[in-house]
């Protein structure tokens, strides 16, 4: 019992460590036409060695970190441009109906 905990701890060290990549695509066809695919790309390993391969997204996702960027900021711009586009949508379809007229 002791040999395959140790093994199995080793293994775990070491996949932790290195890290392992296990990727796989499903297809759902019908008669021929590809109804669903899902690619799966699942990367195991330690915090650090995703760090050290440039893999460290949850250092900017809140969920994960709470002084991580705020998605909301800027939201104010953004529906501040929105707004004003709509605004030169309208002006130009009134434009183009008094010429039509």
């Amino acid at each position: 019992m002791n040999n395959t905990s140790s093994s199995l701890a080793d293994t775990l060290e070491r996949v932790l460590d290195k890290g392992v990549v296990i990727v796989g695509d499903i297809a759902v066809c019908v008669v021929d036409i590809e109804l669903l695919t899902l690619r799966v790309r699942l990367f195991i390993a330690s915090a650090q060695t995703a760090r050290e391969m440039g893999m460290d997204w949850w250092t900017n996702d809140p969920f994960f970190t709470p002084k991580a960027v705020d998605p909301d900021i800027g939201k104010n711009e953004l529906a501040q441009a929105n707004a004003d586009l709509r605004d030169r949508v309208a002006a130009l379809e009134r434009a183009l109906g008094e010429e039509r007229a």
